[in-house]
């Protein structure tokens, strides 16, 4: 825990209220557009793979939850390196960066070699969870090429977290936005085959998935060895050469990380799971309200990771007051984002929806109506779940990351998943108490969480009067 100290002069630059929003908004937007630019990416997959029919669309589902479960849980480690960066950056300590950084990306080699058997083998664990065969052979297939985009994916996290850290958000949202056009303009002509190119179905949609993941990791260090002011920081040399502290603080901080965000996302990873026993057509109308809901939420996550930052900066010039505020200025600006999606979502679901559909299929109009169903709930998804992952951010900026494990265990598992389960089987509603259940998980993470920061802050005021 970091131990901060109130100090009359202002360490932050402009230490006003009107300061901190236009310093986190400055920080947010790219980071925001990124996140809407990498989700992009996927949306772009399911648009693609939609036309190809019902059961290729629940394929696709399954195979993105189950690469960005494994993708997600391994993020941790990158994530950490924010924090850890952003406190270095602080205090103007290159070499602090730099050895965080570095063994950020020590870490994330070793955890991809760790996590490829797990993308090998995707069609058995999914025949396992009980899914269709057909479903899982097709999302197996996607997993044994798209799965080698693992390690340059996390690279590229990394990389990602240390311009964060030092003010250069803006290239990751041009860099994702480069990578989004790429990944449109092949995967349509590589699945579907236009623009002259094969039409190679589920194996084109994985082959430039891989494509794209490398090509945004080599387009990162390139800019970061082409600009003076990041080249200075030495990433790249001596990269052979270990840290053995600053690696074990890599991982100290961040496997609590990995865990929680796992405890999410795999919650999101069995309600795939759930509605694939409950049919394909429940299946693919998940997928679709699933996708909105992650649109939606891109906006209070990249608000979230610029608090990460803005918060551990705070945290490094040992400034209590800017704390406070950029802490309060990044919660209210997600609260009236979060509004707004969940008012679109909850007054034309069906519109939403009908984006990824193709009307003339044989099941669409059925998937369409019971996904109307489930965008409605996804409205309600906006409040609980960015004010979650807003206070998940904060509290990572002070390196708080253990006990916020542990509320998002109780919360996401022992409150949602058995709320989905009950409501949807034994209670008999379906695909609708699946996401009920879910929905009361992440309120009660959110007010957890929330309550844990004010907490935290609350006991700095109390020795600081002391």
């Amino acid at each position: 825990m970091v131990h901060l100290e109130l100090t009359a002069k202002d360490s932050f630059g402009d230490n006003s209220w009107g300061g901190h929003m236009r310093a986190t908004l400055k920080l947010g937007l790219p980071l925001i557009g990124a996140q809407l630019a990498q989700l992009g990416i996927n949306t772009t997959d399911v648009l693609i793979i939609g036309r190809l029919g019902t059961t290729q669309l629940a394929a696709m589902v399954l195979a993105g939850q189950y690469f960005f479960t494994i993708f997600i849980f391994c993020s941790g480690f990158a994530t950490a390196v924010v924090p850890m960066a952003a406190q270095a950056h602080a205090r103007n300590d290159i070499v602090g960066v730099r050895r965080a950084v570095r063994m950020g990306l020590w870490a994330v080699i070793g955890i991809s070699v760790l996590a490829m058997p797990l993308m090998l083998n995707g069609e058995r664990v999914l025949l396992w969870a009980g899914q269709d065969p057909q479903v899982a052979h097709l999302a197996g297939g996607y997993l044994k090429v798209a799965g080698f985009g693992l390690l340059p994916s996390l690279g590229f996290m990394v990389l990602r977290s240390f311009l964060s850290a030092v003010g250069k958000a803006g290239f990751i949202l041009y860099v994702t936005l480069v990578v989004l056009a790429l990944n449109a303009f092949f995967a349509y002509g590589l699945v579907l085959g236009h623009f002259g190119m094969p039409a190679l179905g589920f194996l084109g949609a994985a082959i430039v998935a891989l494509a794209v993941s490398i090509i945004g990791l080599l387009l990162t260090i390139a800019y970061i060895q082409w600009v003076p002011e990041l080249r200075a920081h030495e990433l790249f040399v001596r990269f052979w050469r270990p840290d053995w502290n600053m690696l074990s603080e890599v991982l100290v901080l961040g496997l609590p990380i990995s865990f929680m965000i796992l405890a999410e996302v795999s919650l999101f990873t069995v309600a795939s799971l759930l509605m694939g026993w409950i049919g394909t057509v429940e299946l693919a109308a998940h997928g679709i309200a699933l996708q909105l809901a992650s649109i939606a939420f891109m906006i209070p996550l990249g608000l979230s990771q610029a608090g990460t930052v803005r918060v551990g900066i705070a945290a490094g010039r040992n400034d209590r007051v800017a704390l406070i505020r950029a802490s309060w200025s990044i919660m209210i600006l997600a609260i009236g984002c979060a509004s707004i999606g969940s008012l679109l979502y909850g007054l034309a679901p069906i519109w939403c929806a009908s984006f990824f559909l193709d009307n003339s299929k044989p099941d669409a109009e059925a998937v369409l109506a019971f996904s109307a169903n489930l965008v409605v709930i996804a409205g309600l998804f906006q409040l609980v779940d960015g004010l979650q992952v807003i206070a998940t951010g904060l509290l990572r900026g002070i390196k708080d990351t253990r006990v916020p494990l542990l509320i998002a265990v109780i919360s996401y598992w022992a409150i949602g998943f058995v709320l989905a389960y009950v409501l949807a089987f034994p209670a008999g509603f379906g695909g609708i108490g699946v996401w009920i259940g879910f929905l009361c998980g992440l309120g009660a993470a959110a007010i957890l969480l929330i309550w844990r920061y004010m907490l935290l802050i609350k006991k700095m005021g109390h020795r600081l009067a002391a």
